[in-house]
């Protein structure tokens, strides 16, 4: 069976920038799962596994903008330095969690001055190309409870709402 939208696969992998540095990977007793088809992984990846069979492995290599995208400047903003603790000493490349109106958001700080933090709210990995070695370790059907939790996240349904949609689900 080949990987294909709306399977289950299984795999293992080890992800790594162009300079060679290992940044994830899997375990055997730990590997990757996924529904292709889903966004559940990046667009770039599931597009090069699409094809693949069971006990295939490959080099993949993915650019910025079928991953995490290119480094956005609109999203690189100075915070005023009251706006941190005192005492607190901040030193670039610190990561920090910040509430928004839309939940929680990181951001890495790029440059401490004493009036300001330059914070980046990128994605750690936007910018990079990222190079994967995978292996398929299994590709199947999905069960029948899958392709339910499936159906019913494509319209919004909730398994006490299922069917108001007018979607099958």
């Amino acid at each position: 069976m080949k990987v294909d939208d709306k399977k289950h696969v299984t795999l293992e992998y080890s992800l790594s920038l162009d300079s060679g540095e290992i940044i994830d990977s899997s375990t055997p007793d730990r590997p990757l799962e996924f529904i292709c088809g889903t966004g559940q992984i990046i667009p770039g990846l599931e597009n090069a596994l699409k094809g693949m069979e069971e006990g295939e492995s490959g080099k993949i290599t993915v650019d910025p903008g079928e991953a995490y995208g290119n480094v956005n400047a609109d999203l690189i903003r100075d915070i005023p330095r009251n706006q941190f603790p005192s005492g607190v000493e901040i030193k670039p490349g610190m990561s920090f969690e910040a509430n928004s109106p839309q939940g929680p958001v990181r951001f890495v700080v790029k440059e401490v001055t004493d009036e300001k933090v330059v914070a980046d709210f990128n994605h750690p990995l936007a910018g990079e190309r990222l190079h994967f070695d995978v292996t398929i370790k299994g590709v199947r059907d999905l069960t029948p409870e899958e392709d339910a939790a499936l159906s019913a996240a494509s319209c919004g349904c909730t398994p006490s709402s299922c069917g108001s949609c007018g979607g099958g689900c």
